[in-house]
């Protein structure tokens, strides 16, 4: 197979062939006979050449000939007269009124003939120059040829929101008191004990292998998780009473889901033993008690409103999430609410209405006794992928929309919420720190394999960068930086209603 390559001659052989080789190589590559080559080819030539490659080597075909450029251009000569110069000008005669004649002695619209010489207001496209209409009657003045509109839905009044719960906020008033008590060597190991004995194991477990990997000793596993288990229950309790306390100050306006929370982490054993918890338990169980039934009463006001001024989708969407799992919802309001759900499932209504409506009812408690008596003009890709999606939840409306309701339909999920993709915001430059703080390190703290016994309650320490081990009451441990997680509070959920009421 031949391609194009560039090559240099590099000399002149006494049996008159040249040798050349590739254009920026060191080498020769081969022999070329002098026929392919122009007559005034020298030494150091330049040449693009036809080469066919085979398992021989590289036989040069012939010479390409490049492309030669031309300097080509094109004028205009330009040829002018003697004759002296004279600028154009335009100007714009004026109508006048009377051109058009005094419109107040026109005969009124009435009197006016057309052109087949009917008047006006005999119009009835019996002329000679009228088309008869494709349904066979007559085309009146005002027939214009117009795309049907499509039914127009005026959105019902709007509902005053109620202010969204409070959500809990402890302040840790109480756990930062005990920790204050401690001694500064086990504040660490306390609020490491918080996060679970777990954390605490494999915390030290990561620290001796980091001090057996230095060779410096490593600190007693034993004896470090035995002082956060006896740490553990007071702190339990502290933590308990700060959600306890905020849950009191807030009970009228906070959260059900938190104060339930609240409530069930009373159960606790140890929270039930403590003296100062049991006032605190009694108050925040009758108040959960009440403010369960102050929240059916307000959900279902909430859903009587909706239904009242004609917000079906919302009516249905909030029977769908009452305030406790469980709540009953009452026989005579779901009949009205399917009665009125049934009556704005109409034929004229939108596809998006229909949409909206089924997304809506699907998880609603009264889903069973909607009943479709008329169907859409026209069924579109999205309702019918709506329909199918829901079908194991609606099944009577799918098959009164003449969907097929498969076997292996699952139970769907309500849609969430696409939040919309938030800007992301330069990098702060980092802050210059005032003073280098040193990097607190684990300590290691065991006790000497070969030392003699000690009196109970002693172990003998030895410090980082310290040659003689020490007696301490108690094992002095450094942990590595800890910070106390802050628990992030989830948005929740929403579900997406395509169209308003």
């Amino acid at each position: 197979m031949s391609r194009r390559i560039e090559i240099e001659l590099t000399s002149l052989r006494s049996d008159g062939t040249w040798t050349w080789r590739a254009a920026g190589a060191r080498e020769p590559k081969g022999i070329l006979q002098p026929s392919v080559l122009p007559q005034e080819s020298k030494t150091g030539d330049v040449l693009k050449v036809e080469a066919d490659f085979d398992i021989d080597g590289i036989t040069v075909l012939g010479v390409v000939q490049g492309r030669v450029k031309v300097d080509k251009v094109e004028t205009i000569t330009v040829k002018g007269n003697d004759r002296p110069f004279e600028a154009v000008t335009q100007q714009l005669a004026r109508k006048e009124k009377s051109d058009r004649g005094d419109r107040r002695d026109r005969p009124a619209r009435g009197d006016r003939p057309t052109r087949d010489g009917a008047r006006d207001g005999a119009r009835a496209g019996t002329g000679p120059d009228r088309r008869p209409r494709r349904d066979g009657a007559p085309t009146t003045a005002t027939d214009k040829t117009r795309t049907p509109r499509r039914p127009h839905f005026e959105a019902p009044p709007e509902l005053p929101q109620r202010p969204r719960a409070k959500r809990l906020k402890p302040l840790n008033v109480n756990r930062k008191a005990v920790l204050s008590e401690l001694p500064e060597e086990q504040r660490s190991i306390a609020e490491l004990a918080l996060q679970g004995m777990q954390t605490v194991r494999q915390r030290i477990k990561d620290a001796n292998l980091a001090l057996a990997e230095q060779g410096k000793p490593t600190m007693p596993e034993q004896a470090v998780v035995q002082m956060a288990e006896n740490l553990l229950p007071r702190l339990r309790v502290a933590e308990w009473l700060d959600r306890a306390q905020a849950a009191k100050r807030d009970l009228a306006e906070l959260d059900l889901g938190d104060l339930r929370s609240v409530v069930s982490a009373a159960s606790d054993p140890l929270i039930e033993r403590s003296e100062n918890c049991r006032e605190l338990v009694a108050e925040l169980r009758s108040g959960l008690t009440a403010r369960a039934e102050q929240d059916y009463q307000k959900w279902l006001q909430d859903i009587e409103a909706s239904l009242g001024v004609g917000r079906i989708v919302r009516a249905l969407k909030l029977s769908g999430q009452p305030p406790k799992a469980g709540a009953i919802f009452p026989d005579e309001l779901g009949r009205r609410l399917a009665v009125a759900t049934s009556l704005s499932l109409i034929s004229d209504a939108p596809n998006e209405r229909w949409i909206a409506v089924l997304e809506a009812v699907a998880f609603a408690p009264i889903r069973s006794q909607i009943i479709v008596t008329s169907k859409p003009e026209v069924l579109s890709v999205e309702l019918t992928k709506t329909v199918q999606r829901l079908s194991a939840l609606i099944p009577q409306i799918a098959l009164a929309l003449g969907i097929e309701v498969t076997a292996s339909s699952h139970t769907p999920k309500p849609l969430r919420a696409v939040r919309p993709p938030t800007k992301k915001l330069p990098p702060k430059p980092p802050a210059t720190p005032l003073t280098a703080a040193p990097t607190p390190v684990l300590e290691a703290a065991v006790v000497a394999p070969e030392s003699p016994a000690k009196p109970e309650g002693e172990v003998e320490v030895t410090l980082e960068n310290e040659q003689t081990p020490v007696v301490a009451e108690v094992v002095e441990v450094t942990l590595e930086n800890e910070q106390t997680p802050v628990v992030a509070e989830v948005l929740e959920d929403a579900v997406i209603e395509p169209t308003v009421d």
